[in-house]
């Protein structure tokens, strides 16, 4: 028997063996058996060390001690990848990055991941490897959804159902597996309708299929969305049905999840013992694996179980080492989750400062992401038409070429026809054409100026929706939950006085923010109609520098001018106001303690030019380059922490130039900055600019 014979049988006894032991559900005895096998296989022949199959053997080793032992899973992979690099081995190369990757998903480093997951898939594609595509596609829509980026995470599912579904026999085990990972995606939007339709696509699939493992799987992420929708008889169903399937397998980790999820259920019912009871066999295998997601959610799960029993010291411990685990992982939905018991913990305790901590991280989190929310469920949309769209595109491209397959056909059979007929006919159909050519273009040009007054439109509204979404609720959320502490008696009169500033603060805030937006909102949706006249712009700006003193004080600012005499202009009285208030405030907002903020102005030809100057934080040139350029709009917070919607600078620019001038910033990192804008002084030179 030759030494490569010799090779292939090895590896296929090897092989067979760990099928064996995985059937027999035995982990610790298929490392064992494996270690055993390399052992052997090296003392054979101390040259086998750096052949293909060394490395197989070597990557189902690090395959065994995912969930076991992750060092191992790191430093097996790592070797594997430098020997297969060696060798020029792709298919251990695409394996070994394969495996870091999960190493690295499984330590909450989701952008290692997928930075490892492409290199493995640059090898699939280089090998044509379409089994390995797939599966590879889908790691990387998993780490996008963990990141949050639905977008992202959709197109990588739908691309790899797409391969799936362009092999001659479609793997529809893999499919049922994407659908799983869509509804996964639906299910985080909390869109527990459309999740459910997929999941009820999975249980077709896996039922036709008979894969026991994958559906018993797929059951128990069903239950969730059945028990979150108030059906925890069917939910409960489930779940057994897949704690039969892994407990005949012997299954450590689909227990683990199967265990905890029927807690949860229980838990929805508001039956914490027996909630508990599942909770603490899930604990058990828990402690056999590592992985951190799942213990995150167990904890959490027993804190709110044992909260619910009136054991708040144990709930406390639980719910802060979940918080921990959520920290370590950077999961943001496990941290709002966990701060969101913990506050409820801390309030039972009457503990209201630590309360009011958790509260606050817990409102942050909300909104951000349903603020974020928001936005993926408009991406998801986006992705899904685009991805259609594509798909439309090239059934489009197909018969076009079709058509133009039957044209030549259609062409032949009329240059026979030339031969018994006369010019007459030809001519009739060539007017016909070309009448139903130009009223195609015509249709087309139609069709694009509708697209873009339609794309305007959306642009519009997206923008609307993001600064209400985030800038308005955030301040009447804050004012919110001021006064229902103050009604509810969680707080008393005095000390809610202390707060009476800051939601002073918030309120001023927002009614700037709602005037801002409201003028822009009508200027792009109807058009803001300018009418200049001869204004005092030394009135003006007096009239602000009176309306924002009180700001200015509380941050002891300075604010000088310098006017020449005679400062009058040819322009709209109350855009160019808008735009003297927002600069006046943004200097404000961008200026420390003690500062000076100085307004000059001073004759340039036919135009006043005003300046605006603070002694502030200064713009970096990353984010100069961006201010006033296109539709950009810049959010930074100032010194006292201030916020901002970015819109304030995207309307002086609209109202500038409504009133025929210029507007540009100079500035200096940690010296400050110098907004500038110009307005012509009489109407022959506004109505020359027109």
């Amino acid at each position: 028997m030759n030494s490569a014979t010799r090779s292939i049988k090895l590896y296929f006894l090897c092989a067979l063996t760990l099928i064996v032991t995985v059937r027999l559900c035995a982990q610790q005895q298929a490392i064992d058996s494996l270690n055993r096998v390399l052992k052997e296989y090296v003392q054979d022949n101390p040259a086998h060390s750096k052949d293909s199959t060394y490395v197989k053997v070597l990557l189902d080793l690090a395959e065994n001690y995912e969930f076991v032992k992750a060092d191992s899973l790191s430093y097996l992979s790592e070797k594997a990848l430098k020997l297969s690099t060696q060798i020029g081995f792709l298919n251990g190369q695409r394996r070994s990055l394969t495996l870091i990757g999960y190493y690295y998903s499984d330590l909450g480093m989701h952008q290692k991941a997928i930075s490892n997951f492409n290199k493995a898939l640059n090898y699939a594609n280089q090998q044509n490897d379409t089994r390995n595509k797939v599966a590879l596609l889908n790691d990387l829509g998993a780490e996008h959804t963990y990141l949050g980026d639905f977008e992202k995470a959709l197109k990588s599912f739908l691309n790899s159902l797409d391969v799936v579904q362009s092999i001659k026999e479609t793997d529809k085990f893999r499919v049922a597996i994407l659908y799983e990972n869509i509804a996964h995606l639906y299910f985080r939007q909390n869109d527990l309708k459309t999740a459910l339709d997929f999941y009820e696509k999975v249980k077709v699939i896996n039922d036709e299929i008979e894969d026991e493992t994958n559906s018993a799987f797929a059951k128990v992420s069903h239950a969730a969305i059945l028990s979150k929708l108030g059906n925890h008889v069917k939910a409960m169903s489930f779940i057994n049905q897949s704690i039969a399937v892994f407990e005949k397998q012997n299954a450590t980790h689909g227990l683990e999840f199967a265990y905890t999820e029927k807690g949860t259920i229980y838990l929805n019912q508001n039956l914490y013992k027996q909630a508990l009871v599942w909770y603490e066999k899930s604990q058990i295998l828990n402690e056999q694996l590592q992985e951190d997601r799942g213990r995150m959610s167990l904890f959490n799960g027993m804190a709110r179980a044992y909260f619910g029993m009136g054991n708040y010291r144990t709930a406390t411990e639980y719910a802060k080492k979940a918080y921990g685990i959520a920290q370590k992982i950077k999961s943001l939905r496990g941290k709002m989750s966990c701060a969101q018991t913990l506050f409820k913990i801390y309030k039972k305790n009457q503990n209201y400062k630590e309360a009011l901590q958790f509260h606050e991280e817990y409102q942050k989190i909300s909104d951000s992401l349903s603020r974020d929310r928001n936005k993926h469920s408009l991406s998801l949309l986006k992705t899904q038409l685009e991805h259609e769209q594509q798909k439309k595109d090239l059934l489009l491209d197909n018969e076009k070429k079709l058509a133009r397959q039957r044209t030549y056909v259609y062409a032949s059979l009329v240059i026979l026809g030339i031969l018994f007929a006369t010019l007459i006919p030809l001519y009739i159909n060539h007017q016909k054409q070309k009448k139903l050519n130009i009223k195609l273009a015509n249709s087309t040009s139609e069709l694009r100026k509708r697209e873009s007054e339609l794309s305007a439109i959306n642009n519009t509204k997206d923008k609307l929706f993001s600064i209400i979404g985030h800038d308005l609720k955030a301040p009447m959320g804050a004012l919110q939950a001021g006064l229902k502490l103050l009604t509810s008696g969680e707080i008393n009169k005095k000390n809610f006085l202390r707060y009476v500033p800051k939601l002073k603060a918030e309120v001023d805030y927002t009614l700037f923010t709602l005037n801002n937006l409201l003028l822009w909102g009508f200027d792009q949706m109807n058009g803001t109609k300018t009418r200049p006249r001869l204004t005092s712009l030394s009135t003006l700006i007096d009239n602000n520098i009176n309306l924002l003193s009180e700001v200015a004080a509380s941050k002891s600012i300075k604010i000088t001018k310098q006017l020449p005499e005679n400062l009058i202009g040819y322009l709209d009285e109350d855009q160019i106001d808008l735009v003297i208030r927002n600069l006046i405030s943004n200097s404000i907002k961008f200026t420390p303690v003690n500062g000076i903020i100085t307004i000059n102005a001073e004759a340039e030809d036919a135009y006043w030019k005003i300046m605006v100057s603070d002694t502030g934080m200064g713009i970096d040139k990353h984010q100069l380059d961006k201010i006033f350029s296109g539709n950009t709009n810049i959010t930074t917070q100032g010194t006292n922490n201030e916020k901002g919607t970015g819109l304030g600078l995207s309307l002086c620019k609209e109202m500038v130039l409504k009133n025929k001038g210029l507007i540009w910033v100079e500035s200096t990192p940690k010296k400050g900055s110098t907004f500038f804008f110009t307005v012509p002084k009489e109407e022959e030179t506004y109505m020359e600019a027109c």
